[in-house]
């Protein structure tokens, strides 16, 4: 099992969990649909070559932005990180994956 955390803009949240619910993510037991979320302050400057959805080249930008965590199955996972990157608004999305351990 793996615990899938990512940052993201309010106006793609629920497109983002939708995406990864229908890739098999988000699932405990005989739940779906699970996640938690907050609201917190990202930032970045987008540099030479970028294409950002959000600001502009070379100037710091802070914006309001979502904390997603939910779960994925091993078999899952894979599919799970191509849905959000699809999904995702920003060219290089900000997310982090854990494997988790049985206790």
């Amino acid at each position: 099992m793996y615990k899938l955390c990512y940052f993201v803009p309010e106006t793609h949240l629920e497109k983002t969990k939708r995406a990864l619910f229908q890739a098999g993510a988000g699932k405990i037991g005989d739940y779906d649909c699970c996640a938690w979320q907050c609201v917190g302050q990202g930032q970045f400057r987008p540099l030479e070559g970028s294409d950002p959805f959000l600001g502009k080249k070379g100037a710091l930008e802070v914006v309001d932005e979502y904390k997603v965590e939910l779960v994925c199955d091993d078999s899952v996972v894979g599919e799970a990180l191509k849905a959000l990157k699809q999904a995702h608004p920003y060219e290089e999305p900000a997310y982090e994956v854990y494997r988790m351990e049985a206790m």
